[in-house]
């Protein structure tokens, strides 16, 4: 595993945060650990991220399925119209819970949660039940399912099998090969399409996808797809100017949309180009002024699960400061602005995630192993 740039020590309150009351779903870890940002987790921190996950993807229901219905055949049971990702909630959720796992199955083989991880996905992961996803998405009623949050997570959860060295990653790969390929299609289709980006803090954004997906196209050879997301890239953010720091976030968010942008482009430039663009995009960010940027959102009720999106904004602002400062010179000026605001967001979003209460643990565990194992940093 390679260790990020910035290095940071959090504690990860396992169960911990005061008022909370546990579902159940996780057995809370005393006392709170502590971890580096890139470097090895114990095996009781690798066995409670998982643990939230396991428990996530065989959960049906709550479900928000999303869905359009074209008749009554339409009217099918999550796990009816998805028996790959029909838990955690919805979608989305399930494919990066898979994800997660995966990334601990690979980078923690020997934990003792590994059996378990592994049983559970050859169950998820097998090749009839993937079959059905691929079939779901190959109806033209459901060309925009998840477009392209969920597609994102997909990418991802195929370059962790592409990375695995295990048998196993073969044969789940192979099986995800038809699902995996009609999402690449819908890509190729959509793209071009799309006049303008979607600038939000939620899951439509583009920046965040486009990153995904340009990731996606690099480790797999896909220079067609690869060459779409960086003409798509240019179009829309290259000529971005004085992003306007004052206006995020919104309520509800999980993202930072101008960091999304700005880690997007530190992919399709390179390191001179993209430091003169960020001097444009975050003009003040040498001087230590970003505004809203760099102050740790705080979650008002961890049971509203759309006022818990701020916990995984705080995550998301951890991981792509991160990578943007990555890029940057050593001893510049904003590359140290962006490790320590990194550090800040990285604590306050890991208290949020053990909260005990399923609006937020069916998913901000992915976001916060997302950061903690480095995945921009290449691990």
């Amino acid at each position: 595993m390679g260790v990020v740039r910035g290095l940071s020590l959090v504690a990860i309150g396992l169960g911990l945060l005061g008022g909370c009351a546990n579902t159940g779903l996780v057995d809370p870890i005393e006392p709170a650990e502590s971890v580096r940002v890139g470097e090895s987790m114990t095996d009781a921190q690798v066995a409670a991220f998982a643990r939230l996950a396991l428990a996530g993807i065989g959960t049906e229901y709550p479900n928000k399925p999303s869905q359009v219905m074209v008749g009554p055949e339409s009217v099918l049971s999550p796990r009816e119209l998805h028996p790959a990702f029909y838990g955690s909630f919805d979608w989305h959720s399930s494919v990066h819970g898979h994800w997660m796992l995966l990334r601990l199955l690979r980078l923690y083989p020997q934990s003792s949660v590994a059996d378990e991880i592994g049983a559970a996905l050859a169950e998820h992961l097998a090749a009839d039940v993937l079959e059905a996803e691929a079939e779901h998405f190959r109806q033209e009623h459901n060309k925009s399912f998840e477009r392209m949050y969920g597609w994102a997570w997909l990418y991802r959860l195929a370059m962790e099998l592409e990375a695995w060295d295990d048998p196993r990653g073969d044969e789940w790969g192979e099986n995800l090969r038809p699902l995996r390929e009609v999402i690449v299609g819908r890509t190729k289709d959509y793209l071009p399409n799309l006049s303008w980006p979607i600038r939000t803090g939620v899951h439509p954004n583009s920046a965040f996808a486009l990153g995904q997906t340009l990731d996606f196209a690099r480790l797999m050879g896909d220079r067609e797809l690869e060459q779409l997301v960086i003409q798509k890239s240019h179009e829309f953010y290259i000529a971005d100017r004085a992003y306007p720091v004052a206006y995020e976030p919104s309520g509800q968010d999980f993202f930072s949309a101008g960091l999304a942008e700005a880690d997007l482009m530190r992919r399709v430039l390179d390191a001179g180009a993209f430091g003169e663009w960020l001097d444009q995009f975050f003009p003040t960010l040498g001087s230590g002024e970003l505004g809203n940027l760099l102050m740790p959102a705080v979650v008002s009720d961890v049971t509203d699960g759309k006022i818990v999106h701020l916990a995984g904004l705080n995550l998301h602002r951890a991981w792509t400061m991160r990578s943007i400062a990555a890029v940057l010179p050593e001893g510049d000026a904003r590359r140290k602005v962006l490790e320590a605001s990194a550090e800040a967001h990285m604590e306050a979003g890991l208290a949020y995630v053990f909260s005990g209460h399923y609006e937020g643990e069916h998913w901000l565990a992915t976001f916060a192993v997302y950061g903690l194992t480095d995945v921009d940093g290449g691990s």
